[in-house]
């Protein structure tokens, strides 16, 4: 079954929801889904060299109360998955345009979940900026792939054409936020949803195939 899972790299959401899928996943003997991530860029229009993270999302929240208001929710969702993300370590917000590009490689090399573990391990846990090349030529080698074959990717513009129209392609069709997952290229399951409703899902495939 096919399950595609649209997603950011600095959405501590997405993080969290992978947490709650991945635990689902581990409590079976084995894994249904053919997994593939795709690139949905936050903020689209984010320079390049990206920007202080404080000034980001003050900016997006309307202050530091905003701030507050808007992430006590993602604070208490992250501790309650035994995350213990290094808020104080992240001090800038990234355009993820060459992360995406990474994680397409990944997937061209079949290490995309490896390499997507990595990166939020760089952002959320070692506090990593993850909008420079040099840092994700390391995130790369971490995830199994050639770091130097990465590096002089990423010097060039291959596949940025790409993931920019892939990522307006997943607008166009109607997805506002991540993480979305699309089980079966029909049912789409829209956020950090809980262990209990991957539970369920992975039920219903299981009484599909019986019945199949």
């Amino acid at each position: 079954m096919k399950l595609d899972i649209l997603s950011d790299p600095i959405c501590p959401w997405c993080y969290i929801g992978k947490t709650h899928l991945d635990r689902a996943l581990a409590e079976r003997d084995g894994n249904p889904f053919d997994i593939e991530w795709h690139p949905f860029q936050l903020n689209y229009d984010m320079p390049r060299e990206g920007i202080d993270r404080q000034q980001y999302l003050e900016a997006k929240f309307g202050g530091r109360d905003g701030v507050v208001k808007a992430y006590t929710p993602v604070f208490e969702a992250a501790e309650a998955a035994g995350l213990e993300i290094a808020w104080d370590k992240i001090t800038r917000t990234p355009n993820t345009l060459d992360a995406h590009r990474m994680i397409h490689w990944a997937g061209l090399e079949g290490v995309q979940d490896a390499a997507v573990v990595a990166m939020f391990d760089a952002y959320f846990h070692r506090g990593e900026d993850i909008g420079r090349a040099d840092v994700l030529a390391e995130v790369a080698n971490r995830a199994g792939m050639d770091q130097e074959v990465v590096a002089r990717l990423l010097a060039g513009d291959q596949d940025l054409e790409l993931i920019t129209e892939r990522d307006a392609h997943a607008r166009q069709r109607g997805v506002t936020g991540v993480p979305t997952f699309i089980v079966g290229n029909h049912h789409a399951v829209v956020g950090a949803q809980p262990v209990e409703l991957w539970r369920r899902v992975l039920d219903d495939l299981e009484a599909q195939a019986r019945e199949g």
